[in-house]
């Protein structure tokens, strides 16, 4: 199974209005509630592709109960840890005239040592029978701020390959000890390195310990740095729609990728057709499957073969 870690998951509601009108009345058309935080979205998307994917994490309060009612309606199985706070919500307010989502995230509940404690127990457990594991996202108060360096180093000596998808200080730590891959997108590598300029920004953060770094470039794609190369993935066309959770859908090409132990450019491509399908769906956690389809046969993948 691929173990999928979400510290900071959350109840995503979505209110879609006709045209946002700031400082003042908006009526809602249409409201939604999922599971959220990243690694719940990664863990449906690899769902919904056929792997028998695991979610571990922490929720709590009603909507922590809220959210484990609604992913009970998924294929993903429900490992996450109660704490004695409330799960956080994330509201969107999706703006059906200009096709901008405007988003409100909440910080997430304390954690306690105790908590956090019975968080290892049960992530050293679920390791032994993982092919894979994703650390996704923020982390909540209370969480140490090199918790993912302590999380990718016990997943590797349980020689259970490590994809590192997080932010700031969380991903400097994680980077140093040495995930096989970590995947930040152009502003975070770039806060990270002091370089604007994605190849090299994508060089640097390996060798601060990454195994190889996959950054996603929003409409332009996805740059992959590894030991064996380097590649560029772009779709054929720029694709209208919500862009929210198409990074996660990414994650999910990715991690389905090196567990299917795909070439470098197919995990590529399946990235960019899974997140450019994302931002023709609904919802983060969910991919257009006509759009993704399309799109596997049109990626267009370049090879930079001698950067690395």
């Amino acid at each position: 199974m691929i173990l999928t870690v979400t510290l900071n998951a959350a109840l995503d509601i979505t209110y879609r209005v006709p045209r946002l009108h700031p400082h003042t009345t908006n009526r809602v058309t249409e409201v939604s509630e999922r599971p959220g935080g990243k690694g719940l979205n990664v863990a449906r998307v690899l769902a919904a592709l056929g792997h028998r994917t695991v979610a571990t994490g922490f929720a709590g309060g009603g909507t922590g109960a809220a959210l484990r009612a609604l992913l009970a309606e998924t294929e993903v199985t429900d490992a996450l840890v109660p704490v004695g706070g409330a799960t956080r919500r994330t509201v969107a307010v999706a703006d059906a005239a200009t096709g901008d989502t405007t988003q409100l995230n909440e910080p997430g509940p304390v954690v306690s040592p105790a908590e956090w404690d019975t968080f290892l127990g049960t992530y050293r457990e679920l390791l032994a029978d993982a092919r894979a594991v994703a650390l996704c996202g923020s982390l909540p108060p209370g969480v140490p701020v090199d918790v993912y360096a302590r999380l990718t180093r016990a997943a590797r000596s349980a020689g259970v390959p490590v994809l590192l998808d997080t932010s700031g200080e969380p991903l400097r730590r994680g980077l140093a000890a040495r995930p096989d891959l970590a995947k930040p997108n152009a502003d975070e590598l770039a806060a990270l390195t002091g370089s604007t300029e994605p190849l090299r920004a994508a060089r640097d953060a390996r060798r601060r310990g990454a195994h190889a770094v996959a950054a996603s470039l929003g409409p332009d794609g996805m740059l992959a740095v590894t030991a064996d190369g380097a590649w560029q993935a772009a779709p054929p066309r720029r694709i209208a729609g919500n862009p929210t959770g198409a990074g996660d859908s990414a994650v999910a090409g990715l991690l389905s990728g090196l567990v299917e132990e795909l070439p470098w450019p197919d995990r590529l491509t399946r990235a960019v057709a899974l997140s450019a399908a994302t931002v023709r769906a609904p919802a983060a956690g969910e991919f257009d499957a006509a759009t993704y389809e399309e799109l596997l046969s049109r990626v267009v993948v370049t090879d930079h073969p001698a950067v690395v």
